[in-house]
């Protein structure tokens, strides 16, 4: 009883010095949630944000793969940014194993996916309003693909994959063309060079394997800017572009947009050697949403293909993420290096001031042990009340830094409020420590007597 009286009395005494430091730890409580907090959600808000701007994941034939690192072109050799190259492709996976990408263990986290036959046209005009003498172009990259095309799983689910979700940064003047249908994009550049507007029809000229002279007529729904060489190209539903090439059921390239971990050295050790991993390094791998591990998976589900990961979107969000943990990390340790130094001199100084009491409470038989306690259980509730209230205010300045930056909330884990009273807690007994020192070097009789 003899602590919780001079507790109440300690409150009605020094107002201003306590609710400073209250303050003080409000602040530092303020920030380190707001931070930590962003940094524990930072990761998926960046994929996210990274994901908008394209696949970070492309899946090819085996053979294309082995050719490609044979001659180390990456998959861009003599392409463009459609993915398409200069001769026709002569290997394929099949459309009808796309939609088995929705079925590995990270279904979840493939946001959209994009098969895309990739093929070479002549091109002659068909419409009234264009001079048809004129508009003639041969050896146009021509990319077969799915818009917004509804998947009905095994499952019983059902979802939308196509390039009306991978292309959200185009300019598209115009509308989507709907999936096995005779409509197509085409790109600012192409149509500025063959003279069409959308509205307009096209009509697509094809030589296939056979020798046949295959022919589609296109209505322009609309026409698309990428900012770059991509604009000169067309695209039209898969299923047309099978037709006109003679090459039913097949794809050359699948782009999958996923949310995903960044790499590690476990991750990074496995994209080299899955079999050199132990079992429990397997585990981890296999179980995380690595780049690597959903590729690996993907692989497992279509037959012939080698699925591998855009490494440009990958060291990018890796970097980023880096930096962006690096300097909320650094804003919550200058904070916490803050509130210490601030609590420490606002103890020192109330200890001064209270020298007399402290020593009439010494003089009539207190320890040293019992004052230390009665100034740091005094301290601890300040303190406590000040963190209560910081999480608070930290929990909604994360939301607003969510908001701003990311366009949606920061999810709270529990974690981060434990993570921060632990470090609140360490910092205000540091923080203490110099003041309870001068505590225990009071001497009664020189402080009563005015020395």
């Amino acid at each position: 009883m003899f602590f919780f009286r001079m507790i109440f009395r300690s409150f009605s005494r020094q107002f201003k010095r306590r609710l400073l430091i209250a303050v003080t730890v409000c602040l530092s409580a303020t920030v380190s949630v707001a931070m930590l907090g962003v940094v524990f959600d930072v990761g998926d808000k960046l994929n996210a944000e990274l994901s908008t701007y394209g696949s970070n994941i492309t899946v090819q034939p085996k053979a294309d793969a082995v050719v490609n690192d044979l001659y180390n072109t990456g998959g861009d050799a003599n392409s463009n940014a459609s993915g398409t190259s200069e001769s026709d492709p002569t290997t394929f996976l099949k459309e009808s194993d796309a939609p088995k990408i929705k079925t590995i263990f990270w279904a979840f986290n493939i946001t959209n996916f994009a098969p895309k036959l990739n093929i070479h046209a002549d091109v002659n005009c068909a419409s009234e309003s264009v001079d048809s003498s004129s508009c003639k172009a041969s050896g146009v990259p021509i990319v077969g693909t799915w818009f917004a095309k509804t998947l009905h799983m095994d499952s019983g689910e059902s979802t939308v994959a196509g390039m009306n979700g991978m292309r959200s940064w185009w300019k598209l003047d115009g509308s989507w063309p709907k999936d096995d249908s005779a409509q197509g994009l085409i790109g600012t550049t192409l149509a500025s060079k063959l003279g069409v507007t959308k509205g307009d029809t096209v009509t697509l000229y094809k030589t296939t394997a056979d020798g046949s002279r295959n022919k589609q007529r296109i209505t322009i729904t609309g026409i698309y800017d990428s900012g770059d060489s991509d604009n000169n190209a067309m695209y039209i539903p898969s299923s047309t572009a099978q037709v006109l090439a003679n090459l039913p059921d097949s794809i050359d390239k699948i782009e999958v947009k996923a949310l995903t971990t960044p790499d590690n050295d476990l991750a990074r050790k496995a994209s080299k050697n899955p079999n050199a991993l132990t079992q429990d390094e397997w585990e981890t791998w296999y179980c995380t949403a690595y780049p690597s591990s959903i590729a690996y998976q993907i692989e497992e589900v279509i037959p012939g293909s080698v699925a591998k990961q855009v490494r440009q979107v990958a060291a990018l969000q890796g970097d980023v993420l880096q930096k962006t943990q690096a300097v909320m990390v650094l804003m919550t340790v200058l904070s916490l290096v803050a509130a210490a130094i601030a609590v420490a001199n606002l103890m020192a100084a109330s200890i001064g001031e209270r020298g007399s009491e402290l020593a009439l409470l010494k003089a009539i038989g207190a320890t040293d042990g019992a004052v230390s306690r009665l100034m740091l259980a005094e301290t601890a509730v300040i303190s406590l009340v000040g963190a209560i209230v910081g999480a608070l205010l930290g929990s909604g300045v994360a939301q607003i830094v969510g908001h701003v930056v990311f366009g949606s909330g920061i999810t709270m884990r529990p974690m981060v409020f434990v993570l921060v009273f632990v470090l609140l807690t360490l910092t205000v007994l540091i923080a203490s420590f110099s003041s309870i020192r001068s505590i225990l070097g009071l001497k009664p009789a020189e402080v009563l007597h005015g020395r």
